[in-house]
């Protein structure tokens, strides 16, 4: 019976290390689907644009979605790996290091940029752009630390995605 939650744990980690290679392919497919950096001017003359506006709003969910996805599955891998946090930024601090997130500023500054656009709607074309030119900033520290984590479980823990339909992609996407 141990084995079988042992073995239950681990697969749970390999679906969440999936879901994570998962959002980073979608992620940056919207992120392709976009022209770099943004300008209020842009937007402003492209401001129903449906694609343009999808895409953004795809980016604000998916980015958001990752870095819910590796806090979850970090929390997760310390069941596995025996460490104790009974707090997120306990968790943070256990990865910033082993070296999987490059610092806890860097994770709240990104769980900040994505929390001010759930809960502000802009209509000022300048900030929404400056918003978005953020989060593009932000997305390749998220790559790598997603990266970073997925190898981390592989290496650490013996813990592999939990199928290998977004591996290729995902290394190439967070080199």
């Amino acid at each position: 019976m141990p084995h079988n939650l042992l073995s239950r744990e681990k697969q749970h980690l390999a679906n969440l290390l999936e879901a994570i290679q998962r959002c980073v392919y979608f992620l940056n497919a919207s992120h392709a689907a976009i022209e770099w950096p943004l300008t209020g001017l842009v937007l402003t003359a492209q401001k129903k644009n449906t694609d343009l506006f999808e895409a953004l709003a795809a980016i604000n969910e998916r980015f958001a979605k990752l870095q819910d996805t590796l806090g979850s599955a970090m929390r997760h891998s310390l069941l596995l790996s025996g460490e104790q946090a009974d707090g997120f930024l306990k968790v943070l601090a256990i990865f910033e290091k082993n070296q999987v997130i490059s610092s806890i500023e860097d994770w709240q500054v990104a769980r900040t940029a994505r929390n001010l656009a759930a809960h502000d709607y802009e209509i000022n074309y300048d900030d929404v752009a400056e918003h978005f030119n953020t989060l593009n900033t932000l997305t390749r520290n998220l790559y790598q630390t997603a990266r970073r984590f997925v190898v981390y479980c592989e290496s650490d823990l013996g813990v592999c995605p939990g199928s290998p339909d977004f591996s290729e992609e995902f290394y190439l996407i967070t080199e």
